[in-house]
Parts: C-alpha cells; structure tokens; sequence
C-alpha cells in the first residue's frame, strides 16, 4: 500500500491510498480523503479484510499514517504483519508504485476534480476498468480479477 497526491480544481489537496494484491496485481481498494491518519488507514484495512480475507503481510513505506500506534495495534489484532520497506528505497514496494504511476496517468492527469465526491466516482469507475477490463501483460493478458478467479 501506499499513497497518491492531487488536488481539487480549488487548489484543495486529497490523498488516495491505494492497496494493490501483489499476486493478482488487482487494486484491492482506495480510501480517497482529504486527509488520512494512521487510524483511518487501520479501518479502511479491516474493511477489506471482511470483504478479501487476511493477508500474511502488508508492505507499505515509513510514514506517519503506517508507523502509528493505530496501525500497530491493528496489525496484532487482525494477525496482519506489517512489513516496512527501507528508507529511501521505493523498488522494494515495485508492485505499488508501478500501480501508483499507471494510476497517476491513467486517471488523476485526465480529470479535473472539482469535488471530492467527483473525484472518489471518477477513482472508483478507474479501479473497476483496471481490474475487470485492462488486460495486464505479467498476468498473461487478462485483467486482475480473471487471474484471481483463474488461480482460486
């Protein structure tokens, strides 16, 4: 997981936090918000525990919003390892920040967002297209939700 930036047509920053399946390489969710703290990252996970079961681990960077306390007591409770790249060095979360590029450029550079909700309808009809309908060459050609359905 990791996050992306933008901002409204006001000026108005937001974040996307973007958590991809390393094996399917299907965006498993997006929290969009203005703002995103560690405690809003550890509900939108337990979110998408109950919907996509438990990982063994969660790769994500050293920020705030992942080092907090929320996020270490989520880990413990929900038997989710946290796995904290190195400083500095973005290639060991390659999956992540391939999506996070793709993303930047096939959705948030095509869209002037003028609210948060546009922006949110806009990020989601993205992730449904890259998921179901964008065939992906690592996966044989076919979209991330095929080749999940394929190897279950």
């Amino acid at each position: 997981m990791d996050f992306v930036s933008d901002q409204l047509s006001s000026g108005r920053r937001f974040r996307v936090l973007n958590v991809v399946d390393e094996f399917s390489r299907e965006v498993v969710g997006q929290l969009v918000s203005v703002s995103i703290n560690g405690r809003q990252v550890a509900r939108f996970l337990g979110q998408l525990l109950e919907l996509r079961g438990r990982p063994k681990k969660i790769i994500c960077d050293n920020g705030t919003e992942f080092t907090s306390k929320a996020m270490f007591f989520w880990s413990r409770e929900a038997g989710v390892g946290l796995g904290f790249i190195q400083p500095g060095k973005p290639t060991q979360n390659a999956f992540v920040e391939s999506l996070n590029g793709k993303f930047r450029n096939e959705c948030l550079n095509r869209h002037w967002f003028r609210t948060l909700d546009e922006a949110r309808v806009e990020i989601d009809i993205w992730r449904n297209h890259y998921n179901q309908v964008r065939p992906h060459s690592a996966l044989g050609y076919v979209p991330p939700e095929q080749y999940a359905n394929q190897a279950a």
